[in-house]
């Protein structure tokens, strides 16, 4: 086993928050579902990464409950759990020495916030030395208001805003600064295809 999957940020603090209904992909469990059952029957790592921020009474504050594994997903014994406090998945936690003592040297990533936790761990991993392949439609993301637009809003002014940038380009931009540079681009569906006996 040289080849680990590392899922990002898949919890349930993001489902509790107001703008949930914003996400570019409310089923993404079952798409990292998929990626995790594919890395188990070919004998790959999985390891879970939590975002937490203790002490700030909102819902990544482990206090309050939500700083768990959507309810889609199930780890199992063996299976590093690790929290992070920033946001890439190595600066402050012990992942690349983990990594190192399995002896991984390829990773496979996903999870939530497309542009912004997966994103800075896949460019992290890549700076290490790692192989990485950043599965597109195993993330998601929420759009981004602009600089200017007032904070708090719901998710229909967010999206009703011009200057709102939208999960398909913020997909499609993450995409096209990953691929050839940090990571190679692929689909779930594209790995499994990849894995499958060959007839």
């Amino acid at each position: 086993m040289n080849r680990a999957l590392i899922v990002v940020d898949v919890q349930e603090s993001f489902r509790a928050r107001p703008l949930w209904e914003t996400v570019s992909d409310p089923k993404i469990a079952h798409q990292v579902d998929r990626l995790v059952r594919l890395a188990r029957r070919a004998g790959d790592l999985v390891v879970w990464v939590l975002h937490s921020e203790p002490g700030t009474g909102d819902v990544f504050d482990p206090a309050l409950g939500h700083v768990r594994l959507m309810a889609e997903l199930e780890r199992r014994d063996g299976e590093p759990l690790i929290h992070k406090t920033s946001h890439n998945a190595f600066t402050t936690t012990n992942l690349q020495q983990l990594l190192t003592e399995h002896g991984i040297r390829e990773l496979t990533l996903c999870g939530l916030r497309t542009e912004q936790c997966v994103e800075t761990t896949t460019r992290l991993a890549s700076d290490l030395g790692y192989l990485v392949t950043f599965v597109t439609d195993a993330t998601a993301t929420h759009p981004i208001p602009h600089r200017d637009a007032p904070a708090h809003r719901t998710g229909a002014e967010l999206l009703a805003d011009p200057r709102t940038l939208g999960t398909e380009e913020i997909i499609r931009r993450t995409e096209y600064a990953l691929a050839g540079r940090f990571a190679t681009i692929a689909t779930v569906d594209e790995l499994e295809a990849a894995a499958a006996p060959r007839a």
